[in-house]
């Protein structure tokens, strides 16, 4: 498929329906900067509409960092003034919204460092799987940053309450054995299993039925108050139009005949 990429920090590939977007800025530990951040709307409405499309991983390039986070580089420019401050803020929480909206399971696969905005955008996503290197956390104390409240309100669904607050309070960092017993990750996994482990569990959810797991998450976005939530007749709907699906018969053969279900999401 053709790029949508609006920036040179985002990369794009697809394959056997499961789309990986690379944050792309080694150099800086995949810092993201002001144009990645208003790219990620773009890009997760592209990747949503795609029928080719059943699951999405995020990552960092290579192995220095999920991303460390907003781009420091930019503090004195572009965050330098209140009013600056407030847009920034603003481009991120779109790109977390947009995350968490895509109709689409997202996935981050987290290496090494995953910090401010990058904690926010993993956060965003629906399941998050670390490598056993992997630090976590939000300094917006120690830099006078106020939070996106929509944004703490991802943090809150992860984690609770409490485990929000001493993450914001502090500003602590945490390591991958501390995030998964909060439940801010899923499954910790030695470094070099990384790649593998993330790639089965993207693979193990393309192979189910697409209108299910939309309808799904649909429901869950409204039930914690995330992005992509629906009214009671937007997820009636799409419920829906899983029994009414050629999937559903499918689903049904498939069981009966003992054998694998091939999903179209039609």
């Amino acid at each position: 498929m053709p790029s949508p990429v609006a920036s040179h920090s985002l990369r794009l590939s697809v394959a056997s329906g499961i789309a990986t977007m690379t944050i792309d800025n080694e150099a800086r530990r995949n810092a993201i900067d002001f144009a990645t951040w208003r790219a990620f709307p773009q890009v997760m409405a592209t990747l949503g509409a795609d029928d080719n499309v059943r699951v999405v991983i995020i990552r960092g390039a290579g192995d220095v960092a999920f991303t460390a986070g907003a781009d420091i580089g930019e503090f004195g420019s572009l965050r330098a003034s209140p009013e600056g401050g407030r847009a920034y803020e603003a481009a991120n929480l779109a790109a977390f919204e947009a995350v968490a909206a895509c109709p689409k399971p997202v996935l981050a696969l987290i290496r090494v460092f995953c910090l401010g905005g990058g904690l926010g955008i993993a956060l965003a996503c629906d399941l998050r799987i670390a490598a056993d290197d992997a630090v976590f956390a939000i300094p917006a104390a120690r830099l006078g940053v106020g939070y996106p409240p929509a944004g703490m309100g991802m943090i809150v669904a992860a984690i609770g309450a409490a485990a929000a607050k001493d993450l914001i309070f502090t500003a602590r960092r945490i390591e991958a054995a501390e995030a998964l017993t909060l439940g801010l990750v899923q499954k910790v996994v030695p470094a070099g299993d990384i790649e593998r482990a993330a790639a089965g569990l993207a693979e193990t959810i393309a192979v189910n039925a697409p209108l299910t797991i939309r309808a799904a998450k649909a429901a869950v976005a409204t039930a914690a108050g995330l992005p992509g939530a629906g009214t009671p007749n937007d997820l009636q709907a799409l419920a829906d139009a899983c029994f009414a699906s050629a999937d559903y018969a499918e689903g049904c053969a498939a069981f009966l005949g003992k054998r694998s279900p091939q999903f179209t999401g039609r």
